[in-house]
């Protein structure tokens, strides 16, 4: 049980420290677009700033479900 609370922590800390390179390193960014959800669209984002947030929600979802899974074999 504190092995998988360690392997959170470090998730959620790895995470998190991407997330603010990235807020950094987006501050000089000039592209900008906007994304289509279903009906509505979002303000014009820097492209950066959505690759990243993508692939941080995806290294997340992916490490927590790796833990779920790991759990339900035990």
């Amino acid at each position: 049980m504190i092995f998988q609370l360690k392997k959170l922590f470090f998730i959620f800390t790895f995470n998190v420290s991407l997330f603010l390179v990235l807020m950094i390193g987006i501050q000089n960014s000039s592209s900008k677009r906007k994304i289509n959800l279903l009906n509505n669209q979002t303000v014009n984002l820097p492209i950066s700033f959505i690759v990243g947030i993508s692939f941080i929600s995806g290294s997340l979802t992916g490490s927590i479900l790796k833990i779920i899974l790991d759990n339900k074999k035990e």
